[in-house]
């Protein structure tokens, strides 16, 4: 699968909220590693990339 050309911005919004998730985590007794990190990562960006695209396709739509 080809790379979103936003994935690298998609990560930096992922790392800004990083901690957020990780206290998130902490509370439920899930422990957050980059083992257990990266496979949500890859989903996180699946999901940014398809609603990049969806609000592209908005945009030209109108």
């Amino acid at each position: 699968m080809q790379q979103h050309p936003k994935t690298m911005e998609f990560m930096q919004i992922a790392m800004k909220y990083l901690p957020e998730a990780k206290q998130k985590l902490d509370e439920t007794g899930i422990e957050l590693s980059l083992e257990t990190i990266q496979p949500m990562m890859e989903l996180f960006t699946k999901v940014m990339a398809e609603a990049y695209e969806l609000g592209k396709q908005d945009v030209e739509n109108k």
